[in-house]
Parts: C-alpha cells; sequence; structure tokens
C-alpha cells in the first residue's frame, strides 16, 4: 500500500497523532491559492518563451541573409550575443524555484533552522493514536515493527552503471524485508530544499515517525549498502532501553574525538519523543550555503582527521554526542558485535573464504551483515576508488547475498562475478523437503547471533 494511501486510511479511522505534522485547512487552501498561481505563471512563461523564440528566430534570419550595413564578422558577434541571452532568459523562465517560493529565500544566519513546528508531547500523542488504533499496533507476534527507509537522488545517475547498480541495491534490500517481514520506503525527493545530499535523510525520517505513528523503528541505510547476511536479524530485545543504535567504537568516540568514530549509513532510531528531540538538535547544522559552510569549520576544529570540508550529517552527529554527552548518551546503543556498517574494502574478497568455513546468519567479520562500498559513489562521477574495482566489488556483493535467496529455488549464480545462475536443487528432494532444508527464514544453524 502507497505512503498516502496507507497514511489516509489511518487517518480516517481516527488517526489523531498523525496530525501532528504541519498541516491545516487554512495552509491547505493557501497552498492551492499558489498552486493556481504558479500554473499561471506556467502559462505565461510558455507564452513569453514562444514569442521570443519567434523574436530570436526572425533575426538570426536577418542576421544571416544579410543585414546590407552589418558585416559578417559584427554579425556573427550580434547572433552569438543574442542567443547567450536568450539562453539566460530562457534558463530563468523554466528554472525549477519560483521567485514568489518562500522556500527559495535566504536564510537567516541568525536563526536557528529547524525542521518543522515543535513537538513536545509525542509519546502521549502516540500512546494515545495506538490505543485508538488496535488494528495498526507497534507490536507484531511480540516483535517491533520496523520501517526501512532508504533511497537515492531524484536525477538519473551521471551515468548508466550507476542506476543499474542503484537497481540492484533496491532488489537486495526488497529482498531482505520482504524475508524478514521489515516494511520499506525508497525515497527519492528532496523533502527539504535546505537539507540535501547528506542531509536528505532528517526530514524523511521525521515525517515516517509523524505519520506511522504503529512504527517502532525506523530503519536508514544507504543506498550504496547490501545486506549481505539474509538470516541475520537484529537482536532489538537488546536495545529496550535505548532509542538509537549506530554502528561505531566508544574509544573511537570519546578518547580520540574521530569523524569516522560512527558510521550514519546504517542506523535505527526508535519512534519516540527522544528520537524528535535529536533531529531538532542535529538538523540546524545542516541547510545548504554559509550555515553549512561554517559548520563544517566548526567540526574539522574539534573532530580528529577530519578534512576540511562543508558539514556532514556524521560529523555533525559525532560532535553532537561528544559536546553534549549528558543530554544524549544514555539513549545511544554503540553496537560493534555485529556488521551494522560493514566496510566493503576489508571484505568483499573474502566471500569465498566465507562460503567455505563459515554460513549464514552470523553478521559479524565471518558473515558480514551489511557491505557497506563508502568511497565508491557509482552514482556520481567521483569517487575515492578505482571505479573498475568498486564495480567489481559491489557485483560480487550483490551475487553473494543474491544466492542465499536464488538457493531458496534450487538455483546460484555460476560465479560472483557472473549474472548467470546454475541449477542446484537435488531433483530427488520434494520441494517441501527442500524449502526446510534450506529457508533462511528459519536458520538450521541455531542461534543467528552466536559467534560458535
Amino acid at each position: 500500500m502507497g505512503l498516502d494511501n496507507f497514511t489516509a486510511q489511518k487517518r480516517a479511522s481516527g488517526g489523531g497523532a498523525a496530525g501532528g505534522l504541519p498541516t491545516t485547512t487554512a495552509n491547505g487552501r493557501a497552498r492551492t491559492m499558489f498552486s493556481q498561481g504558479r500554473q499561471i505563471n506556467k502559462t505565461f512563461n510558455n507564452v513569453k518563451i514562444t514569442i521570443l523564440c519567434g523574436f530570436v528566430t526572425i533575426l538570426v534570419l536577418r542576421g544571416t541573409i544579410g543585414i546590407g550595413n552589418l558585416g559578417s564578422s559584427d554579425a556573427d558577434a550580434v547572433n552569438k550575443n543574442l542567443i547567450e541571452e536568450t539562453n539566460r532568459v530562457l534558463k530563468e523562465i523554466r528554472s525549477d524555484s519560483d521567485p514568489d517560493d518562500p522556500a527559495d529565500l535566504e536564510i537567516n544566519p541568525n536563526a536557528t533552522y529547524t525542521l518543522g513546528p515543535k513537538i513536545s508531547n509525542w509519546d502521549q500523542e502516540r500512546k494515545v493514536w495506538l490505543s485508538q488504533n488496535p488494528e495498526f499496533p507497534n507490536f507484531v507476534n511480540g516483535k517491533p515493527r520496523i520501517l526501512l527507509l532508504t533511497g537515492s537522488p531524484p536525477n538519473p545517475c551521471d551515468n548508466s552503471i550507476g542506476d543499474h547498480y542503484l537497481l540492484k541495491g533496491i532488489k537486495n534490500k526488497i529482498d531482505y524485508c520482504r524475508i524478514h517481514g521489515i516494511e520499506i520506503v525508497y525515497n527519492m525527493a528532496h523533502l527539504d530544499k535546505e537539507l540535501a545530499g547528506y542531509w536528505a535523510k532528517l526530514p524523511m525520517i521525521r515525517r515516517l515517525m509523524l505519520s506511522h505513528p504503529e512504527i517502532e523503528w525506523i530503519w536508514w541505510l544507504d543506498s550504496d549498502a547490501m545486506f549481505t547476511d539474509m538470516v541475520f536479524q537484529i537482536p532489538l530485545s537488546k536495545y529496550d532501553k535505548h532509542n538509537l543504535v549506530i554502528h561505531g567504537y566508544p574509544d573511537l568516540l570519546f578518547d580520540q574525538k574521530s569523524w569516522i568514530a560512527l558510521n550514519t549509513g546504517s542506523f535505527l532510531f526508535r519512534n519516540c519523543q527522544w528520537s524528535l528531540d535529536l533531529l531538532d538538535a542535529w538538523a540546524p547544522m545542516g541547510p545548504k550555503g554559509p550555515i553549512r559552510e561554517e559548520a563544517g569549520k566548526i567540526l574539522t576544529a574539534n573532530l580528529k582527521g577530519r578534512p576540511a570540508f562543508e558539514a556532514d550529517d556524521q560529523s555533525a552527529l559525532i560532535y553532537l554526542l561528544l559536546s553534549q554527552k549528558d543530554q544524549w548518551m544514555d539513549k545511544v546503543y554503540i553496537e560493534n558485535q555485529y556488521y551494522l556498517h560493514g566496510y566493503w574494502a576489508g571484505l568483499v574478497d573474502r566471500y569465498e573464504e566465507m562460503i567455505e568455513k563459515y554460513h549464514p546468519g552470523l553478521g559479524d567479520e565471518r558473515w558480514p551483515f551489511v557491505t557497506h562500498f563508502v568511497g565508491c559513489k557509482p552514482c556520481g562521477s567521483y569517487g575515492d576508488y578505482p571505479v573498475e574495482r568498486c564495480l567489481r566489488s559491489m557485483e560480487r556483493a550483490f551475487n553473494f547475498a543474491d544466492n542465499q535467496v536464488l538457493n531458496l529455488y534450487g538455483f546460484g549464480h555460476r560465479g560472483l562475478l557472473s549474472p548467470k545462475i546454475k541449477r542446484i536443487r537435488n531433483e530427488t528432494v520434494t520441494p517441501l523437503e527442500y524449502v526446510d532444508q534450506f529457508d533462511i527464514r528459519r536458520p538450521v544453524h541455531g542461534n543467528s547471533g552466536s559467534r560458535s
């Protein structure tokens, strides 16, 4: 069910907490009038484009086929200037931004940026909503409901191979969520123009918390991260007293103040007031432009090893937890017993060894839960590693994980670098016997968290 339809159904059934989203009837009328105004402006813009193009055509033809009092070089100069001016006007007319759009106004650096209206009683509102909507429980069969959030930029990749691997990445995530009963949202929209890039996840997380009060945990996973242990399940009962679960190392965080002490490519937020408060405290370093640039200088000055560049969400979270430790850290669980985030460079070349010695369901260095391709950026035009190495490694990771799914149906890839598959099922075994033997939803290796 789509997110909008799902939310509408819950509100129709009496959901009051979802009303925490910043929408009112007056605002709805204002948006309608604003939309109509923009439509009228677009119509006038199209008329202006038509008139302008016709005018340019006449002038260019006159300059080309003969204005007797102009030399050829002068005519070329006039035409060049005219074309440049035309392109400038057309760009302005066709721009996605609108002069009357408040989102395009410059941000006042003296004003604190906010994700939305301040919410201070979310726990109580959510509790009431859950009691009024028992058909949307936050626990199912004793397990908390999880929503996996991921996404990619709204525009195509700089190269077609990048789009191909984004497709493989979402296929991998859908497979894992389908197997483990996890809901998934793939976002390709910037909900806030100021929080683009690294920061785009924050407004989306907040919106999902408020519009889906039945979700207990929202799990962010970067588009360049893949599940490579399709059996392992996050031990959520371990985090009953915590609201943020993130991969990292306490010694790097508190002793060294390292900018890579935590990794925000994969983390879980509990749907609660504490999380909304942390998002409110986290976001003010994120608006693009002078604010993000100045915040970057602060982060570089205070975090060990951080290069000089604009503020990123990971460094900002680390700085926040260090500078306000007493306020936040008692609810933060820094996880490193399994690979909630596994750095790809030390893993992908060991897959054959893992297959020979170990089995899915371990989640740690023996069979990594998540393999994250930090620094590869297959969708962009730059990266920290050679493109060939990244693509080869991503193909191996995808096929390593995909084999665990294909095995359910009696197939597997011919090799970790091959898209071709082969039949592996023993045809003397009945289908139900085969499922019982290989079904990764029911691990045959005992406790998935065991390190034996």
